[in-house]
């Protein structure tokens, strides 16, 4: 079915836990659009032809005298009311990307940060802790606002290059900004996408389940670089994981360069 699904709507192979439920979602929207389509079609031909003039010359001032249009539009709202509430809220509450958010302790927790045009990760050190911060602390050489004198940022790794990386087959915990204007995270294989906004940090969760690298992408208009603000979402194994944040990491004494 899920093979079936990609091929009908043209998606790129999903590899992420929640992905599949997305796609039946989308698979089932689609066809409904299509039968309500052809039925309303089907409709508008028989209304035309049903009281065309030839048939009709003289136009009837009482009009329909029935109730049966009242209840045609009752059953059509009470329809949509049954797909909307059994069908699209249902996925959201089993869990996928807006609700049920695992236990940060058994979670890779990353906060990506969007500024024209890249994208921007940060990583808690060994500690586990990210470091404090706030407006007060903001400079050109700190567009992070991180607290130099907070211990618990010493450590932070923070990775420029538009590169995030997220080992395979755990749950990603994923806090989303920005530093400028509006931007959106959005990785199709994953089938996951957050608005950054300025000032607010929206969380997104997703279990990656196939290691490989996927294509960031900007969702929405954010200027004239817009169509560069590209990024890259490596899924390693954990061995590479904790390789790549050792070899991202800070030397002791040496201070965090956020530029």
């Amino acid at each position: 079915m899920q093979d079936f699904i990609i091929k009908v709507l043209h998606l790129p192979p999903v590899v992420s836990e929640h992905g599949p439920a997305i796609d039946r979602l989308l698979f089932y929207v689609h066809v409904l659009m299509f039968v309500l389509a052809v039925g309303w079609g089907i409709f508008l031909i028989y209304t035309l032809w049903r009281y065309r003039q030839r048939k009709n010359a003289t136009a009837d001032a009482a009009g329909v005298r029935g109730h049966i249009s009242s209840y045609l539009e009752v059953g059509v709202a009470g329809i949509e009311a049954a797909l909307l509430i059994g069908l699209a809220i249902p996925i959201w509450a089993r869990g996928g990307t807006a609700g049920n958010f695992p236990p940060e302790s058994e979670s890779t927790v990353v906060r990506i940060i969007g500024r024209q045009f890249n994208w921007i990760a940060r990583y808690p050190g060994p500690d586990g802790v990210f470091g404090k911060g706030g407006p007060q602390f903001y400079s050109p050489a700190n567009p992070l606002a991180i607290d130099p004198e907070d211990p618990a940022g010493k450590d932070d790794v923070v990775v420029e290059t538009s590169e995030v990386v997220v080992p395979v087959d755990k749950p990603v915990i994923a806090f989303i900004s920005s530093l400028d204007v509006i931007h959106g995270f959005a990785v199709k294989p994953l089938r996951i996408s957050q608005d950054a906004i300025p000032g607010l940090s929206n969380p997104i969760w997703f279990k990656p389940t196939q290691v490989g690298d996927y294509l960031i992408t900007c969702s929405q208009l954010c200027g004239n670089g817009h169509s560069s603000m590209r990024g890259l979402l490596r899924v390693v194994t954990a061995e590479e994981y904790e390789q790549y944040l050792r070899s991202k990491a800070p030397q002791p004494g040496e201070p965090v360069s956020y530029e």
